[in-house]
């Protein structure tokens, strides 16, 4: 029990308040890799993540055959369809026998988007179905990553049908590269006796297609910017997982179809259903550990600062002014949140968000570097008319006030009384609270 009690201390608390940039190198990494699992875990139940794959599976039903039929058109025009066929053929769907009947919808999709009653009617269903599906991803993914704004409809459009062209294509390079290996170690005579390593080699394309096609949207769906490596190890991670749920679903319609129990022939749409929606749950458990990754170091002291005090985030604002304004009048360089957190051992997510309220409320003025994309501070005003009482006065009063209606006279008297006392700056140690009214 006291074990028990130290790990959930050591969890809740003490992970969060050893900086990491303060350790050995694989201190470091234990530490950060623990952090990450706990900070996926908490944002996959913060942002109800189960709920948002529920909808994203009833959206990617009804959007599953625009989409097929979009990378077959795409892949009919360099002349591969069959090989995303085949691919269809070997994979979940092919052991279900829904390929077929997927691909009978496909067609007659794309003849009803040629032919459709009015011009363009049926090219412009198409392309909004997988519009949507693609923008409910977004969404999602942005949500994960604390986003508000997306991206405009020009980038939307590009990015959506940059991945649509990129799948087919890899997926092509993907069954090339098996061939390659397949024949070039059975021509060489050194790999003549090393069946094993070219078995290997072949059953391990798919799963770099994964993670490659993973990565790729770790990195391309976000509306922000994502570092390489929380793209590749979330892509590497999904990839390798979504790869053997495929397996393990394969071999369960193999033990249906055999046995016919339960659901007997009609097993496969409540599968389907099934591998949809655990497939949108990685998905989006990759996007949280995408953002874990990225954002391992702004969660430091996390317990703390959801508890701070008033007094203690009062110092912070003002040392973190005090920072800015001795900047500009030694005519140095303006630092970025990240440096101004790093250089006094603050946690960088309570610095941004100090500094935006900073900002906000005409404090502190926000700046970009030329030629990047960080920001920097400079003081807003004069320097010497900036008081520690200004800088307290303006974010106190930052926010609504005087907004309940029919207030009586001793709730006025009251206030007038309350705002004399902050102005006088009054040793308010000396007025009890019974004497305000007096």
């Amino acid at each position: 029990m006291v074990k028990f009690k130290k790990i959930t201390n050591f969890v809740r608390h003490d992970i969060w308040r050893s900086p990491s940039h303060e350790m050995s190198k694989w201190r470091r990494f234990g530490y950060n890799t623990t952090r990450c699992i706990v900070l996926t875990v908490r944002g996959f139940l913060d942002n109800d993540i189960s709920t948002r794959a529920n909808a994203l599976t009833y959206s990617m039903t009804f959007a599953m055959v625009p989409i097929l039929a979009l990378v077959l058109a795409i892949a009919k025009g360099f002349g591969f369809e069959q090989v995303i066929e085949q691919k269809l053929q070997g994979g979940f769907l092919g052991s279900m026998g829904l390929v077929p009947t997927i691909m009978g919808f496909v067609e007659r999709y794309l003849d009803t988007a040629q032919g459709g009653t009015f011009v363009g009617i049926g090219i412009i269903i198409l392309l909004w179905s997988v519009y949507s599906f693609f923008r409910n991803i977004e969404t999602s993914f942005n949500t994960i990553w604390q986003v508000k704004q997306s991206r405009s409809i020009t980038r939307q459009i590009t990015t959506y049908f940059a991945i649509l062209l990129f799948v087919p294509i890899l997926i092509v390079v993907s069954t090339g590269l098996s061939v390659f290996i397949n024949s070039a170690m059975s021509d060489m005579p050194f790999f003549a006796d090393a069946a094993p390593i070219k078995e290997f080699l072949i059953r391990l394309t798919p799963f770099v297609v994964c993670w490659l096609i993973f990565t790729w949207m770790y990195w391309a769906i976000p509306n922000t910017k994502v570092g390489l490596w929380a793209c590749l190890i979330p892509g590497i991670v999904i990839g390798t997982l979504f790869q053997l749920l495929q397996m393990l679903t394969v071999y369960l319609v193999v033990f249906l179809s055999r046995t016919s129990i339960v659901y007997g022939a009609f097993a496969a749409l409540p599968l389907l259903l099934t591998w949809l929606q655990i497939s949108c749950l990685f998905i989006l458990s990759g996007a949280e550990l995408s953002f874990a990754i990225e954002n391992n170091e702004d969660f430091d002291y996390h317990n703390d600062l959801e508890h701070i005090s008033r007094r203690y985030k009062d110092y912070v604002t003002l040392f973190v002014t005090y920072i800015v304004v001795k900047d500009f009048e030694n005519g140095e360089n303006p630092k970025t949140a990240h440096e101004i957190a790093q250089q006094n051992n603050f946690p960088t997510r309570l610095v941004n968000q100090l500094l935006g309220r900073l900002v906000e409320v005409g404090i502190l003025r926000e700046t970009h570097l030329e030629g990047e994309e960080q920001r920097t501070y400079t003081p807003a005003f004069d320097i010497n008319q900036l008081s520690v009482g200004r800088v307290l006065e303006q974010i106190d009063c930052q926010g609504t006030e005087l907004f309940i209606q029919h207030t009586t006279n001793m709730q006025d008297k009251f206030w007038k009384r309350f705002t004399s006392l902050r102005k006088k700056q009054t040793d308010l140690n000396t007025i009890l609270v019974k004497d305000m009214m007096d």
